[in-house]
């Protein structure tokens, strides 16, 4: 009521010159856009997420979920499901994924994950993201106004009372956005460049990987090439300070190795004494004897245990890494990475696998006691298969009879169903919280769920519509199961702001506002 009788008063000191200006109208539309600007945006989410990681520290039960998504509207019609289905968005982000930005957004077209796409396109989608949530707001409320306007022609005032009461506790679809900048687009200036064109479009966190960004790959495919500690750090310094001076100072930085499946470095650090950290670094590399004889000209040796040593070089100049050193490459990053300015981990691996998660965690939280971890719930991974074989494992080393399963084939459908697969589902559904509790798991994302999910949806429906059942397809396949589960796209005119649009007219023109809704409208149909 305040922001009413404000801007009454205000219409009123400009005497009949703004007489047409009704001062409710004036607040329902302030009310539908508290959001001015990303940094308002990156400011209140990076809240919310420092709250998020206190509650996490105090109870590991309320670890935190999101989606990746590749489209406004996707994002969108996430948080609005998340509203109707949950009752809150507590708890909820949306992810930005680099991989979808590469496949789906650019403008060379489909490209895979190494960072060849337009960096300008990530902060595009981090705004365009915002505007839909926003858009969702400015809906919700329009008929929640609408509501409020139903029961004050009716007199009744109960209802009045109630959609007062929800227009005032009304919670905004506006949530963090964990926002991938990929290994930072160039150096340490160009990810501070970037990182601030992200945080002003709205991004309160950012993850960058430690690989080297003009040969950065998709954490989940092979060829990875990792960077000195010192150059990683640079770049979690250049996004600190991108947050700092744009006021963001709760800005969360997650810090995401790849070492773990990384078997190359591209070069190798200055070391100033034995035992600091590029010693470290060096001390992973796979080096091989020989005599100062056996060295041809202008290669490479390196002194170790008072010994000539030559790493092993690949035909394109990278250094190769020891096999089997990956876990602990992941503990030194994740121990330096925290130490110097990161607030969350990200461990990429190559499988779902929590006491491996564990592992590692365990030996940071040795150095770090309070380290946290982001993690990728990824559709690279074969869940059926992963898990099945889990158990597998398990009830084998149990003694259990295991003939009549089959390790390498159990991916087969012949095992659905099977006491072996129901046991397997029951540890994909309880992952994430077993994960947070054990593994020290903040954070769990999809990073390209919807990228799958639109695929099945529309092979579903092409089959069948281009098939025999034609428009029963769409009709009993799409349309009646949106008017079943009530998803509000069913009235996409109204999605699309249509009601908003035909509301804001009547403010602007009144009785001679030219409105969408009447009895022609099809949407009334619904």
């Amino acid at each position: 009521m305040s922001e009413i009788e404000s801007y009454a008063a205000l219409r009123d000191s400009q005497g009949s010159q703004w007489s047409a200006i009704s001062a409710e109208s004036a607040a329902r539309m302030k009310l539908q856009n508290r959001f001015r600007t990303g940094l308002d945006i990156a400011k209140y989410t990076a809240a919310i997420m420092r709250k998020d990681i206190a509650d996490y520290e105090a109870d590991s039960a309320s670890y935190t979920q999101s989606l990746g998504v590749w489209h406004g509207f996707v994002g969108q019609q996430k948080m609005i499901s998340v509203k109707k289905h949950q009752g809150s968005t507590d708890k909820t982000y949306l992810y930005l994924s680099g991989w979808m930005v590469a496949a789906l957004r650019s403008e060379f077209g489909p490209l895979p994950d190494q960072s060849m796409h337009e960096k300008t396109a990530v902060p595009e989608l981090i705004a365009e993201l915002y505007t839909f949530l926003k858009q969702a707001d400015a809906r919700e409320l329009n008929h929640l106004y609408r509501d409020l306007d139903a029961a004050k022609g009716s007199g009744d005032a109960a209802a009045e009372k109630a959609a007062i009461e929800a227009i005032d506790n009304f919670e905004t679809h506006i949530v963090p956005i964990i926002a991938d900048i990929d290994a930072g687009f160039g150096n340490e200036e160009a990810t501070y460049l970037l990182a601030k064109q992200m945080i002003e479009a709205g991004a309160c966190c950012i993850q960058i990987e430690n690989q080297v960004s003009d040969a950065k790959q998709c954490g989940h495919q092979d060829g990875k090439v990792t960077v000195p500690h010192a150059d990683f750090l640079a770049k979690i310094n250049a996004v600190r300070y991108a947050f700092l001076e744009l006021g963001v100072d709760d800005g969360v930085i997650v810090a995401r190795t790849d070492s773990l499946g990384a078997g190359l470095t591209q070069k190798l650090p200055v070391v100033g004494e034995a035992g600091d950290l590029p010693s470290q670094y060096m001390s992973y590399l796979d080096l091989e004897e020989v005599s100062l004889d056996d060295v041809q000209e202008d290669h490479v040796m390196i002194k170790r245990d008072g010994k000539l040593m030559k790493p092993i070089r690949m035909p394109n100049g990278l250094y190769k890494f020891k096999d089997d050193t990956g876990e602990d490459r992941v503990v030194l990053d994740c121990i330096t990475s925290l130490q110097n300015g990161a607030d969350l981990l990200w461990i990429e691996t190559e499988k779902p696998h929590i006491g491996q998660i564990k592992g590692m965690v365990d030996r940071i939280r040795e150095v770090v006691p309070n380290a946290k971890l982001v993690y990728n719930n990824s559709p690279s991974f074969n869940w059926t298969l992963n898990f099945r074989q889990q158990v597998f494992d398990a009830w084998t080393e149990e003694g259990k009879d295991m003939g009549e399963y089959e390790r390498d084939d159990l991916m087969n459908a012949r095992f659905d169903g099977t006491p072996l697969s129901v046991e397997a589902d029951a540890l994909v559904q309880s992952f994430q919280a077993d994960a947070a509790r054990d593994a020290g798991i903040f954070h769990h994302l999809i990073t390209l769920p919807t990228y799958h999910t639109a695929a099945l949806s529309t092979d579903n429906l092409a089959k069948g519509y281009f098939g025999k059942e034609g428009m029963l397809a769409y009709v009993a396949g799409v349309q009646r199961q949106e008017i079943r589960q009530g998803i509000a796209t069913v009235k996409h005119q109204d999605m699309a702001g249509s009601s908003i649009g035909d509301d804001h007219k009547e403010y602007f023109s009144g009785d001679q506002a030219l409105k969408a809704e009447g009895e022609d409208n099809t949407m009334n149909q619904f």
